[in-house]
């Protein structure tokens, strides 16, 4: 997957057309390394699950 399609994927969890967006460990890094340069950055939460995949949500509300 490369930076483009991530921020594609991230647009679309901001825009509401996705609920959620499921990383598997090997590609957790690029994702990471795309979210982090992002303005919105602190909206994305990550959640870690089983056999190392993270789902990221978006929220309204920035963390803290």
């Amino acid at each position: 997957m490369d930076h483009q399609t991530v921020n594609e994927m991230l647009d679309q969890l901001k825009n509401g057309e996705r609920k959620e967006f499921t990383v598997s460990n090997d590609l957790f890094l690029t994702v990471r390394e795309v979210l982090v340069k992002r303005e919105d950055f602190k909206h994305f939460r990550g959640i870690a699950r089983h056999e190392g995949h993270t789902v990221y949500r978006y929220m309204e509300t920035a963390r803290s």
